[in-house]
């Protein structure tokens, strides 16, 4: 029996709240009641206006992959280190992106390694994704024919794993798009810029400006993550970025960034010395996600959106070995460890840690 305790249930801590818990695949959101909001700004010396909303962001161990969340024998449902991994590694990004320059972020502040206080933004309706390789899905529709990417046209003559000679933007939707004739009513399809600048609206963008400057944040940050991972050997395969608008403390709008950069759950990092002996060693997500492909008992359930049914039910009945979930855990904490340049700690208990300073520090637990 393991002896590892993970955060896989995180919507249901007893935050004070106005409203009920928004839970994702790996977050769960807490929005604050306004009184709340107001006492930490004034009492935290928060950098945003009065009236800001603000939120408790609570990241889990949980491991989604294919649009499921999957399990692990003795009641390992959730990867250990896995959350604290993922928020110390954008986290990380975020201070450098300061330090350059670049846009700022929706954090204001970080209680604890699986905690973020998070001001509200006007989310744009973009999933942005930057590759500077052929892999994943794009090599395999390039395989079969496809040169036209999101508008871009590919070469003639690629091969599998290949680096490109500019990063592309491939950006897709983020939820479903409704009344655009052109854009399939799906989440997650893959749209050019003309659809985007032709529906600014729609996509929640205030200006065909603004388009330019997401693409300018997203290859800038690309960049300057892609840097700092050679600088450890390692390979910046793809990511994605999201991005928002949020009021500024003189009153305008502008654009950040949100949700988490760089990590090994939104991108495909590759060991670098691998890479050069023509081997792929994943140091991200993506590791897991061939493992799945290669033990269930059908792959093409986890590949085919038609299937959706089928892989739901699979990614409910299939427990993956504790060992596995434990390897998984060496993976991401590995990264992140090199990445920031220090161990990753994993917490005994991280459920009773995070209430604990919520309670002490910021006076957001309801007494039972």
């Amino acid at each position: 029996m393991t002896s590892y305790k993970v955060l896989d249930v995180n919507d249901d801590l007893p935050i004070r709240t106005k409203g009920p818990v928004h839970s994702g695949k790996v977050r769960s959101v807490y929005w604050l009641t306004d009184e709340d909001s107001a006492r930490l700004i004034s009492e935290k010396g928060y950098k945003v206006p009065k009236g800001t909303e603000l939120a408790i962001m609570v990241i889990s161990d949980r491991i989604s992959a294919f649009d499921c969340i999957w399990q692990g024998e003795n009641g390992l449902n959730g990867v250990p280190g896995k959350g604290i991994a993922l928020n110390t590694v954008a986290s990380h990004w975020f201070k450098l992106f300061d330090q350059a320059g670049l846009a700022g972020n929706h954090i204001v502040d970080i209680p604890h390694p699986y905690v973020w206080i998070v001001r509200k933004a006007s989310t744009v309706k973009v999933e942005a994704i930057a590759r500077q390789y052929i892999t994943g899905s794009m090599w395999r529709d390039y395989s079969k024919g496809i040169r036209s990417f999101c508008g871009l046209e590919l070469p003639e003559g690629l091969t599998a794993n290949q680096k490109l000679d500019n990063v592309l933007i491939t950006p897709s939707t983020k939820g479903i798009i409704t009344g655009v004739t052109d854009i399939p009513e799906v989440d997650d399809v893959n749209i050019t810029r003309e659809n985007i600048t032709n529906n600014l609206g729609v996509f929640n963008f205030k200006s065909e400006d603004d388009v330019a400057k997401y693409e300018k944040l997203l290859t800038e940050g690309f960049g300057l993550i892609s840097a700092e991972l050679a600088k450890l050997d390692q390979i910046f395969v793809d990511t994605k970025f999201e991005f928002g608008y949020v009021e500024d403390v003189d009153g305008t709008d502008k654009l950040i960034y949100i949700d988490e950069v760089g990590t090994p759950d939104s991108s495909r990092i590759w060991d670098g010395a691998a890479y050069r002996d023509g081997k792929i060693v994943e140091n991200s997500k993506e590791g897991f996600r061939q493992l799945l492909i290669n033990n269930v008992p059908d792959s093409d359930v986890l590949l085919n959106k038609d299937r959706m049914d089928e892989r739901e039910t699979l990614a409910q009945e299939y427990v993956l070995p504790e060992s596995v979930m434990l390897a998984v855990s060496d993976t991401y904490v590995g990264i992140a460890s090199k990445i920031v340049g220090k161990d990753i700690a994993i917490p005994a208990d991280p459920r009773r840690e995070v209430i604990t300073i919520l309670d002490d520090q910021y006076g957001l637990i309801t007494k039972s």
